[in-house]
């Protein structure tokens, strides 16, 4: 049977959380951050206080990420976004923010609580596949002169190569040969021929 939480307890659940937490007040103020929000940014419960938090966010995001936060605080709605956040070490880490609205025992709308996650490892191995991707379509894409009997590919040196080695130097295909049925049956036409009666 589970036992409601102490005050305490539920404040040292808060604090202790391997998450980051904030609280904002019905003027769209911040007037909490977690033990975790404060290590993470290397800064004080006063230097985050009101939009003292926001110095922190990438300049790149910064636009974005306010107008979420208010059109959503206005409208009293649930919100999540992504923007990056300065750590205490002055690196950008990427933020998975999500934010709720909450209310008091009045059942009146009393702020915003919200949840953040470091994401940056997920971004980073996006933004690399995504990388990959285009570099590997880049190398195929456009004209690739191939002789039309032989079927070998002229690289940009102007020496020839088998199709086979151009597209395994410039790719990660690898290939396997084996004979179609039309060319099984072509080659055994030619042996029959060669077969003296």
């Amino acid at each position: 049977m589970n036992t409601p939480l102490s005050f305490p307890e539920y404040q040292s659940l808060v604090e202790q959380a391997p998450i980051l937490i904030w609280r904002a007040n019905t003027d769209s103020l911040c007037d909490y951050f977690n033990e975790r929000w404060l290590e993470f940014r290397g800064r004080t419960m006063e230097q985050e206080y009101g939009n003292g938090w926001a110095e922190g966010v990438h300049p790149d995001d910064f636009d974005r990420c306010l107008k979420i936060f208010l059109d959503n605080f206005k409208m009293h709605t649930a919100f999540e976004m992504e923007y990056r956040l300065m750590r205490y070490d002055g690196v950008y880490r990427w933020i998975f923010d999500r934010g709720v609205p909450f209310k008091n025992d009045n059942g009146e709308f009393a702020g915003f609580i919200g949840s953040c996650i470091d994401v940056t490892e997920r971004v980073d191995a996006q933004e690399a596949l995504r990388q990959k991707l285009e570099n590997e379509i880049n190398t195929l894409k456009g004209i690739i002169p191939i002789c039309s009997f032989c079927k070998k590919i002229r690289d940009d040196k102007e020496s020839w190569q088998q199709i086979e080695t151009y597209i395994s130097e410039h790719s990660e295909a690898l290939f396997s040969h084996g004979l179609c049925p039309q060319c099984a049956e072509e080659q055994m036409e030619i042996v029959r021929g060669l077969k003296k009666p």
